[in-house]
């Protein structure tokens, strides 16, 4: 069942790589450079790994690559690796699998990063304790995504939307990560909530070994 939600997820990006840059600014808030400014200032000065999952086309890894980080990007979309790689040449690593399925051993990274995908992502529960499980000791972890609004009338409003935005997007409006990130035991640094509280942003810490 979960091999069969990964492929429908995959047939839905597949069409956005080539244009996702050019049509995703008008529609994505992944798009607007202020949620990838919160997320590269919420990183260490000495540098580091950093993984960024469902980078689609790279957005997030330029901002950081300019900062000086070595990256690692993931997707599950060929199409959209296909434009990073097309950005990035060899600056940065590229990895094709899902979100929920992370392809690198335990504690591989300094930092996890991920912008609003967990709403897209078929298991997203597994997916992140897939980020947990690849981040140091230590290491930061970054979210910033869609989630379930403040208030019953806007919730209500998110589960009839829901009608058509998964069948249509595989877009879930009504999940909160936060909550996972909590029950695994990170120490939330930073939570910010907008738009009615129907994103939100977080930054929280894995516990250092010892």
């Amino acid at each position: 069942m979960l091999s069969e939600r990964r492929r429908h997820a995959r047939a839905l990006f597949a069409p956005l790589g080539p244009t996702y840059d050019r049509v995703g600014a008008t529609l994505s808030f992944g798009q607007d450079p202020r949620w990838r400014r919160f997320l590269v200032a919420r990183l260490p000065t000495d540098r580091g790994h950093v993984l960024d999952v469902a980078t689609g086309t790279g957005l997030v890894a330029e901002a950081l690559l300019a900062r000086g980080f070595r990256v690692t990007g993931l997707d599950q979309s060929a199409e959209m690796l296909a434009v990073a790689s097309k950005r990035f040449g060899d600056r940065v690593e590229l990895v094709e699998a899902p979100a929920d399925a992370l392809p690198f051993p335990d504690a591989s990274f300094d930092t996890v990063v991920c912008t609003f995908a967990l709403c897209a992502i078929p298991d997203e529960r597994r997916a992140v304790g897939e980020m947990i499980r690849v981040l140091r000791p230590g290491g930061l972890l970054l979210l910033a995504d869609h989630i379930a609004g403040a208030t019953w009338p806007v919730r209500g409003l998110q589960r009839i939307l829901e009608l058509a935005t998964v069948p249509l997007q595989g877009e879930h409006m009504l999940r909160r990560p936060l909550r996972q990130v909590q029950a695994e035991g990170l120490q939330i640094e930073r939570r910010e909530r907008f738009k009615a509280g129907m994103v939100e942003r977080l930054a929280a810490r894995k516990a250092a070994t010892g």
